[in-house]
Order: C-alpha cells, then sequence, then structure tokens
C-alpha cells in the first residue's frame, strides 16, 4: 500500500492528493503537523531528511520526497488516465505548462508568501536550512503572481485546459497555484473571466476538493 505524508494546510502535498484521486490510487495517510514543526522532528528526518511534504512511499518501501518523481511514479504505475499526455507533442506542452505554473506561479507566491509573513521569519526558503527573509523578494513575487493570472488567463482564452486538450498535470499544478495565491491576496475574479471559468470547471472535479 502507498503511503503518503502529507499536511492538509499546505499546497504542495495538495498536488499528490489530487494525482492519487485522479489515478484513482488507495493509500495510507500520515498527517504531518508543519504548525507544530513535526517536519523538523527526528522520527520524520529518517522519513524524509528535507523535512518537506509531500512524501510518498512506494509498494518497494522507497520514499519519494517531491512532486516531480512522486508525480512521475505514479504516472508509471497507473498510466490511465494519462495525466502527461499520451502523444509526443501533448508530453512536450503539458511538461512546459507545468514547469511555467511552478516557476511563474508556486515558486513566485511561495517568495511572496516566506519572505512577507512575520509567522515565516527565517523560514524563507523550505527545508531544514533556516533563510532569512529578503523584503524585496516578496514584493517581486507578488508582482509575479500577479503577473502569472494573466498569464494562464490569455492561455485559457484559447484552451479548456491548462496544459493540452484534456485534464493534466498542468491542470492539477495550477489549481493548486490559483487557491495558494490567496495567501498573498491574489483571488480570481470577473476581471479575469476566462480563469474564472476555468476554476469553475475544476471544481466540478471531486479530486480538486481535496
Amino acid at each position: 500500500m502507498l503511503t503518503l505524508y502529507d499536511c492538509a494546510t499546505a499546497p504542495s502535498p495538495r498536488r499528490a492528493r489530487i494525482l492519487l484521486a485522479e489515478k484513482g490510487l488507495a493509500h495510507d495517510t500520515v498527517a504531518v503537523d508543519l504548525r507544530a514543526g513535526e517536519q523538523f522532528g527526528d522520527a520524520y528526518r529518517a522519513i524524509n531528511p528535507l523535512c518537506t511534504v509531500p512524501a510518498l512511499r512506494t509498494d518497494e518501501g522507497v520514499v519519494l520526497t517531491d512532486n516531480a518523481a512522486i508525480a512521475a511514479y505514479v504516472e508509471a504505475l497507473q498510466p490511465q488516465p494519462p495525466l502527461f499526455g499520451s502523444t509526443p507533442l501533448q508530453k512536450a506542452e503539458i511538461a512546459s505548462w507545468n514547469w511555467r505554473v511552478e516557476f511563474e506561479g508556486l515558486l513566485a507566491i511561495a517568495d511572496a508568501l516566506r519572505n512577507g509573513s512575520p509567522a515565516m521569519a527565517g523560514r524563507a526558503l523550505p527545508g531544514p536550512v533556516q533563510y532569512p527573509q529578503i523584503p524585496e523578494l516578496a514584493q517581486r513575487g507578488a508582482q509575479r503572481a500577479a503577473q502569472f493570472f494573466d498569464t494562464l488567463e490569455q492561455r485559457l482564452a484559447h484552451s479548456a485546459f491548462v496544459g493540452a486538450d484534456s485534464f493534466s498535470i498542468a491542470d492539477i499544478t495550477a489549481v493548486v497555484a490559483v487557491d495558494f495565491a490567496r495567501v498573498v491576496k491574489l483571488r480570481v475574479d470577473e476581471q479575469r473571466p476566462h480563469l474564472l471559468a476555468w476554476r469553475e470547471r475544476m471544481a466540478q472535479r471531486p479530486s480538486t476538493a481535496l
């Protein structure tokens, strides 16, 4: 049985939850209390020395410690439905958009939050090393996040999905990024109608409620 090390309030493990749900893969869940700093304790460090979630223990007993590895493993383990594309061009397009959503969206929002929130002092980057905040990165992150919303709006004006012509890993990453942006007071509204319509369509998928 797969085991997902999870935190219900964090965006990164939500990506893994949605992925596993879309694939219909049963798994056990172990909650990791990030607010209490459980990820830094000896017990969790023995599982994932990176002190991050998600982590996925495979049927082979190997622990995968990032979303890229988890997604690659799950797609290979359960190819249907294909979430990385079926043709060479689909695979390329989905990979490109998934990377853009991570870099232009998730990382920008994380910069804005981690470098701007007093609660994140000394935690500007995830993991075991304490990094100081850089206020300028918070400001730039907020600007980049808004630009990311505009990029999605332009993309979704001509496509029903973020990555290709069907639901994919890029949509999963984008749903998490768009919802995560609320922490920096950036929300989808009528000013970006195509992005709003896409998010409403995504809400019809049971997996996105996780």
